[in-house]
């Protein structure tokens, strides 16, 4: 399995494609074009898109990706809030792009796309929909655990209460995992058991 991330500049969330096969890829919330650029870069053909939440940042190339063909797919508790009025109105009004969900996951679902086996940790908090998803050793948190930090919970169904919760959940997971974040840097779950200020 090889993991790509793509660091775009600007406000744009990391954003990871993950592949078996080198031919057929699952993305991570596809956030920009430098996730195009990648993909055809690399020859790969997206099949399926996985979301952490909803925010604009995190799904700007959802509506290419979805036309090409690709599955998305997010959180049972996401699906409606992502194109709500409410989080099309954060910061003022921000872009939603057209596409449609082809299936929601619940908590703790297990399921295999282009041969990579995942489980879905329902994770509320930045948002009540929020997911992290986990493949073999490594843990992509979205916008739920950062490097030495947790997401925001002052936006739409944001919760500082199920933020430290969720996060106390991917700490109880057994082991270590390298830690994908949804912005900066990488980190792993034993360091955040350790130094996290926000959570202990």
């Amino acid at each position: 399995m090889r993991i790509i991330k793509i660091e775009p500049k600007g406000f744009e969330s990391n954003s990871y494609i993950i592949t078996a096969d080198d031919k057929t890829a699952v993305v991570i919330d596809p956030s920009s074009g430098e996730l195009i650029d990648a993909l055809e870069r690399e020859n790969l053909s997206c099949r399926s898109v996985l979301l952490t939440h909803g925010h604009f940042d995190h799904v700007g190339m959802c509506g290419r990706l979805y036309e090409s063909g690709a599955e998305i797919i997010c959180g049972e508790k996401e699906k409606d809030f992502i194109f709500s009025p409410e989080n099309r109105e954060i910061f003022g009004g921000v872009y939603i792009p057209s596409f449609k969900i082809s299936r929601v996951l619940k908590g703790g679902e297990k399921f295999t796309l282009c041969g990579i086996q995942f489980t879905a940790l329902h994770t509320a908090g930045h948002t009540e929909g929020s997911m992290c998803y986990v493949t073999e050793d490594f843990l992509f948190s979205g916008d739920t655990l950062f490097r030495g930090s947790v997401g925001r919970t002052d936006l739409p169904t944001g919760d500082w209460r199920k933020i430290t919760d969720s996060v106390k959940k991917l700490f109880s997971l057994s082991g270590n995992y390298k830690v994908y974040t949804g912005h900066g840097e990488d980190t792993d779950l034993n360091f955040e058991r350790k130094f996290n200020p926000y959570v202990r």
